[in-house]
């Protein structure tokens, strides 16, 4: 056997045969007949000559020495160059009396050639041939083909190598040899596994006597099912000849033998058992992979077989069989793809494996459009090579989710994005060829991140805009606590529209929800916010705010925390009586903050610089006023000014006896006519209305319900809260002109428990006298005009109080 290596050895190496009538190239069908078997293995990356000892222009010494002349042909730099390789062989067993070779590409059989008796039991093929050959036996050798117990008319020696046959006689044996499938060779079977036969009769006439041998040489051309057990199956009959027994056999890889217990010591199957059958592991030492790309990516295992059988007849002769088989197993090999992205990572990682070493990536498809592998030039993908230990590859691709690549839909179904990668991996065989692409398809589905409105400034307010997308129904728009919808806009003078493609909120200044800072003579800080909320949970996901800068002739703003901020313009006044030489609130020793000839900047609490409070069922109002003088001699004038809450906002923070509301109140700046400026300019309010008045007769309310129960409770905590915190209101000295009619704290405390009773009747009996607010003057005194009255118009102390039956004065 000669072997050398590919590298060595280039592309398309071949082998010539040489002897002293010339030089003879080992061509298949000439390797085949004369005895050699010539090829090139991809796996172990070797080419490979094998000759038998009996193979032609190999030079014979008596049937003991053997001596070899090839050449083999090679390319270097593209030029043709020719080795010279000789070797003497001497077999290292004595021959058997029958020796059989079961070669890769042809069948050899030799017997010694004083063997004179015949060996076939079929005694009638022998008989048959024996009367063909009577009568045309010459001294030289000739031939009878059998097939299927016939024989064809017998042939000299150079005919029947026409006929596709080599026969041989040497010192000492008789050959004769035949490619597979040839014409006169027949199937036969034992045990169910498939045997190729070649029968041969050679006869010479010698003397007196006729000389007959009897040529068989059986072998297996069993083939090896791809079932994917792990193990490369070789079986063959237990005896190959009929009559003779099997004493012993052994096997092993690229030429070398192994005793049965030995193999199975090594990871070998082995059974005898009417067959012999063996089982290679694929990862045996010897056992080679390689892959192969048709419809699919193969594994194609293969190894390079020998056995050795040794059977006896009866009377003492021996047979040896020698099998050479390249055995391989094909498997479909599955290239792994697993994900391994984590999506609040926003980045996909896919893992390509199990990819063979003898293949490479050399390509990348992402959503259609190519790549080579590795990426060049790329910041934003990533391939990461990884080597196994069992000789495969891995490789990390990365890809951010929000490359333009990336294919990104909404789905319905699980209210979520879908991020979208196909990925066409191109690998190929090294060196470059046998292209094979993987496809895998990788989807991550992300939370709908919720929207966010653009907003824009204009002078009369703020304007807020979102772009329709299909994930907007997953959402709830509020201003506050409020849902946007038509009605709101409506009530709070909102102007919303809505059509297919934009939703748009315009928000005029001083309407419901805006929060006012850093408020100057020139101007202030307008501060409007829009929540997204799941519409199922309520739960507020984001907020839109802007703030704008804005300007306004004058401005009252009603906080949360209980602060009154106002900016008074004096400008139509001064025109109309004067520059304005002094101002304050009802506390005189409250100033403004700022202010200049036409405005004025006021910024205080609520319970303090003389403020007022009057209640009804639904809120509280706080009163103050603006007091001026015109010039240095002109009586005072006043704005009015007040803050309006509701009651419900206040139900649950007057707990705490400290102003605090879940939303601003309403303001109020009233200016007095010009007429009334002129002619009752020593008044400190305008003249109002109450806003209320008595009941005047009896009405019948349904009993209380649960809910209203709830509200009356609410109630009762805020009223109380409502005395402690009233106690809080600032006594310090007014105007002269003021201090008359000021609700001193224990007549607040007293307006305050006495309504709250007079409801607590109502909703309890259904039935209130009118009489109450009548004799108590509650509403009245709260809300009427605070002017100074001459003693004859005050009324007379009188505490009147009403329950049910009993009334005291």
């Amino acid at each position: 056997m000669i072997a050398v290596n590919l590298s060595f050895a280039g592309q398309e190496p071949y082998f010539e045969a040489v002897d002293e009538t010339g030089v003879f190239p080992i061509t298949e069908q000439y390797a085949a007949q004369c005895g050699y078997t010539a090829g090139i293995l991809i796996v172990p990356g070797i080419v490979e000559l094998r000759a038998s000892y009996f193979s032609c222009h190999t030079a014979n010494q008596n049937d003991q020495i053997f001596t070899f002349n090839f050449n083999l042909i090679v390319s270097h730099n593209e030029e043709r160059v020719s080795y010279a390789l000789n070797e003497t062989c001497s077999p290292s067993l004595p021959w058997s009396p029958r020796e059989v070779t079961c070669e890769v590409n042809y069948l050899e059989v030799s017997v010694k050639s004083d063997v004179f008796c015949p060996l076939s039991p079929k005694l009638d093929i022998w008989d048959s041939s024996m009367q063909m050959v009577h009568g045309s036996a010459t001294p030289g050798w000739q031939v009878v083909l059998v097939k299927e117990g016939k024989g064809m008319k017998p042939l000299n020696l150079s005919e029947a190598r026409l006929n596709g046959y080599t026969l041989t006689v040497t010192a000492n044996r008789l050959v004769a040899r035949a490619a597979y499938g040839q014409l006169h060779s027949s199937r036969s079977e034992i045990d169910g596994i498939s045997l190729e036969v070649v029968h041969v009769i050679m006869f010479s006439r010698q003397e007196w006597r006729v000389l007959l041998v009897d040529l068989v040489a059986p072998c297996t051309i069993y083939e090896a099912p791809y079932d994917g057990s792990g193990y490369i199956t070789w079986e063959t009959p237990l005896t190959l000849y009929t009559g003779l027994h099997t004493t012993n056999f052994s096997f092993g890889l690229d030429g070398e033998l192994w005793e049965p217990h030995v193999a199975r010591d090594m990871g070998y199957s082995v059974t005898s058992d009417g067959t012999i059958k063996v089982g290679i592991p694929y990862d045996a030492d010897r056992a080679y992979r390689k892959s192969v790309v048709t419809d699919d990516l193969y594994d194609l295992y293969t190894c390079h077989f020998y056995m050795e059988q040794m059977a006896t007849s009866d009377g003492g002769a021996e047979t040896r069989t020698r099998t050479f088989k390249t055995l391989s197993s094909l498997l479909r090999r599955l290239i792994l793809t697993e994900n391994r992205t984590v999506p609040h990572k926003e980045m996909f990682t896919v893992y390509l494996g199990n990819v063979p070493g003898d293949m490479e990536l050399v390509g990348i498809q992402l959503n259609e459009e190519t790549f080579e592998a590795p990426f060049v030039n790329s910041s934003s993908y990533a391939l990461d090579l990884t080597l196994l230990p069992n000789h495969t590859y891995g490789y990390t691709l990365t890809v951010p989710f929000d490359d333009p690549l990336v294919i990104k839909r909404f789905s319905a179904e699980h209210g979520a994005e879908v991020h979208e990668l196909n990925i066409v991996y191109s690998v190929m065989i090294k060196p470059k060829r046998g292209p094979f692409s993987y496809h895998t398809t990788i989807t991550a589905r992300m939370g709908v991140p919720p929207p966010q409105f653009d907003a824009s400034c204009s002078e009369s307010g703020i304007t807020f805009k979102l772009d329709h997308e299909p994930s907007n129904f997953l959402w709830e728009f509020t201003v506050g606590s409020e849902p946007l919808t038509p009605e709101l806009a409506e009530q709070q003078g909102y102007i919303l529209s809505n059509n297919s493609q934009t939703l748009q909120l315009e928000v005029p200044l001083f309407t419901y929800g805006y929060q006012y800072e850093h408020i100057t003579l020139e101007g202030f800080l307008g501060t409007f916010e829009t929540h997204v909320r799941n519409r199922h949970t309520s739960e507020v996901l984001s907020s839109s705010v802007k703030t704008c800068p804005f300007t306004a002739k004058e401005m009252i703003v009603c906080s949360k925390d209980g602060r009154m901020t106002v900016v008074a313009d004096f400008s139509e006044v001064a025109a109309y009586e004067g520059a304005i030489v002094e101002t304050s609130l009802l506390d005189e020793y409250c100033s403004p903050i700022d202010a200049d000839n036409s405005k004025a900047l006021f910024s205080f609490p609520l319970n303090s610089c003389g403020t007022r409070v009057m209640f009804n069922k639904w809120s509280v109002t706080y009163q103050n006023a603006i007091l001026y003088s015109i010039n240095s001699s002109t009586p005072l004038g006043s704005f009015l000014v007040q803050c309006t809450y509701p009651l419900t906002a206040l139900s649950q923070l007057f707990s705490k006896f400290e102003f605090d509301s879940e939303t601003a109140g309403v303001g109020q700046l009233v200016h007095p006519l010009k007429s009334v400026l002129a002619q009752q300019s020593s008044a400190a309010f305008p003249t109002t209305k109450p806003t209320m008045k008595p009941t005047k007769k009896h009405r019948r309310k349904p009993s209380m319900k649960p809910k209203a129960t709830q509200m009356l409770q609410g109630r009762a905590q805020v009223l109380l809260a409502l005395l402690a915190f009233a106690l809080k209101v600032d006594s310090a000295p007014h105007g002269e002109l003021l201090r008359g009619e000021l609700i001193r704290d224990d007549d607040l405390a007293r307006l305050i428990l006495v309504q709250f009773l007079s409801e607590l009747m109502e909703m309890n009996e259904g039935d209130v006298d009118p009489r109450l607010e009548e004799q108590l003057g509650i509403r009245e005194t709260v809300m009427r005009r605070q002017l100074p009255l001459t003693q004859r118009e005050r009324p007379a102390g009188c505490r009147n109080f009403f329950w049910k039956t009993f009334t005291s004065c």
